[in-house]
């Protein structure tokens, strides 16, 4: 079981940072890596459907042999992080606890903003996990085109520009100090949101955070790969097109991925999954 992979699973390409978080603080750990680009964007899907689409994928992931999962997705998360922790023996990690940690702890004047998709924001997720810190004004802004933005390959220009400043004048007219990318594609604007914002805005990422969170899991629960082989890094999409997730991934991350497999959530042949896992880039 130690040397199983780590499960992470995104809705499309926004969980690649986590995965090349994990990667960096974990070098010695073998990731399966699942975007359910079929379904993608989640944001403006139904709460039930979102639900639907995240257990099956993540359903698959465990008949897959996974030692551990990654909700790489925030409106996933929101949706049924209960449910999946319920449902399964593997520990689950998610993206929100550990940004509202960090946001908590930078905060200066005590005014933290959120963007996420209208999922997550309809879903009052973040709301609830500030609700322990009750001194804190916290202000949310729905940003459902930056996935868009994000998923097409694009992450400047113009009209990016211009939507960012649209969607993040109230946040700024309401003085928060402290930003929370309350979405895993959001870091690859991060440069956008950034110069919007201004210099005294601190931006909080879940990525690190959440691989700091892995790192915890694996080492208290024993289960740090041990093997002296290196690890393997396998890449999956529910879509159509290996090609333009390939693409995609190699314009925001570099050309650290070289294979993709598709597959298909609920129907998927275990067998060949296997031998993929075995066959993954190193």
């Amino acid at each position: 079981m130690n040397d199983a992979p780590i499960g992470i699973f995104d809705s499309g390409v926004g969980g690649l940072t986590v995965a090349r978080a994990i990667q960096d603080q974990l070098p010695n750990e073998s990731v399966l890596y699942v975007g359910d680009t079929a379904h993608s964007p989640y944001g403006p899907k139904p709460i039930a459907d979102v639900r639907r689409f995240s257990l099956e994928v993540l359903d698959d992931l465990i008949a897959q042999g996974v030692k551990m999962i990654v909700i790489a997705c925030n409106t996933a998360s929101s949706a049924m992080l209960r449910d999946a922790r319920e449902r399964y023996s593997v520990p689950v990690i998610e993206v929100i606890q550990p940004a509202v940690r960090t946001a908590v702890t930078t905060t200066r004047n005590h005014k933290i903003g959120v963007i996420g998709t209208e999922g997550t924001v309809n879903s009052r997720a973040y709301q609830d996990a500030f609700a322990a810190a009750p001194d804190l004004e916290i202000v949310t802004q729905a940003c459902p085109r930056f996935v868009e933005f994000v998923e097409a390959g694009v992450t400047t220009g113009e009209e990016v520009m211009a939507v960012a400043h649209e969607y993040l004048q109230p946040l700024k007219e309401a003085g928060v100090d402290t930003l929370v990318l309350g979405c895993t594609h959001y870091p690859f604007l991060k440069g956008v949101i950034s110069y919007v914002m201004g210099p005294n805005v601190t931006l909080v990422s879940s990525d690190t955070e959440t691989a700091n969170d892995v790192y915890r899991t694996l080492v208290s629960r024993g289960i740090e790969r041990s093997a002296a082989t290196p690890p393997e890094h396998v890449y999956e999409a529910t879509g159509d097109s290996r090609e333009d997730f390939l693409d995609l991934a190699h314009r925001l991350i570099g050309r650290e991925i070289s294979t993709v497999n598709l597959v298909q959530t609920g129907a998927i042949d275990l067998a060949s999954l296997q031998a993929a896992l075995r066959e993954g880039e190193s």
